[in-house]
């Protein structure tokens, strides 16, 4: 059974030993995923798609290939999956360059303390990594991060494993000894897929009982 914790350094500090930790970065850093999710609804509403909260939450941390099946199992072949995203990201991305992105609760402060314990940092995200790249400098996060590694860097998208060993052999860490920062159940399958050990910090939806045996330490945000 998992542990569960109010705040991620507590969290990490059920975790001792690490050599490295990978942030996720949508709804872990970001608040992005409830903004992405309030845009799409709107385009999608627009072309005649009704987009549930439910639906949306079955695609947290899936990209590429694997999302644009879950939608179109979602929403049939039909689904204009291109179009959409791009105008919806527009508009996140409009938000970011204005107004800016709300950083998530305890994120300056764990990376504060990392770097006091030493501990390397990088993201791993589905996001392509120009896109994650700048949101970070956009919130003044860049220097604490030693890696980013976006979703494009490889061939299958989370819950597949890929992205957070890529992460780790670039990083020259043994995933056994990483810890995953993570918000999504795809996420959290793949990072207990990679053999890192897990935090799940929920976001728009807390992991099932099934996932839940995955995790290590609970974050309750929510």
């Amino acid at each position: 059974m998992a542990v569960r914790e109010k705040n991620l350094i507590r969290a990490l500090q059920e975790l001792p030993g690490a050599d490295a930790v990978l942030f996720d970065m949508d709804g872990l850093i970001f608040d992005t995923e409830r903004l992405f999710m309030e845009q799409l609804a709107v385009v999608m509403r627009d072309y005649g798609y009704r987009l549930t909260r439910e639906i949306y939450c079955g695609s947290l941390g899936l990209g590429g290939r694997q999302l644009r099946e879950y939608m179109a199992a979602q929403f049939g072949t039909e689904y204009p999956f291109d179009e959409i995203t791009q105008i919806t990201k527009r508009k996140v991305e409009a938000v970011a360059e204005t107004v800016g992105l709300i950083v998530k609760p305890d994120i300056r402060e764990t990376l504060a303390w990392l770097k006091e314990q030493e501990v390397y940092c990088a993201v791993a995200s589905s996001t392509h990594t120009e896109r994650v790249e700048y949101y970070l400098r956009q919130a003044g996060l860049s220097d604490w991060f030693s890696l980013v590694v976006g979703g494009e860097q490889v061939q299958r998208s989370k819950p597949y494993p890929d992205i957070f060993l890529h992460t780790c052999r670039l990083a020259k860490k043994k995933p056994e000894r990483c810890i995953v920062l993570e918000d999504s159940e795809n996420g959290v399958i793949a990072a207990y897929r990679s053999g890192c050990r897990v935090v799940c910090v929920p976001d728009l939806k807390m992991p099932s009982e099934e996932v839940m045996q995955f995790v290590d330490v609970l974050v309750q945000r929510i």
